[in-house]
């Protein structure tokens, strides 16, 4: 049997990490990572963490 670990969905609490407004995507590192970015940061970083190979997360409740 495998177990297999998922993150709760983001919240109205959970914040971005670079300028603490409401977090809309989160970013998956492969080393195990996580960042939340409000719509914004996400954007700016989108290329960077795709060359990372980064899972990215959107929600989608809006």
């Amino acid at each position: 049997m495998s177990a297999t670990l998922t993150r709760p969905e983001l919240t109205k609490a959970d914040r971005c990490d670079r300028c603490s407004a409401a977090a809309q995507v989160r970013a998956i590192l492969p080393t195990g990572g996580e960042l939340l970015f409000c719509g914004h940061h996400a954007r700016q970083h989108e290329t960077r963490l795709k060359e990372l190979a980064a899972e990215i997360q959107r929600d989608e409740t809006d």
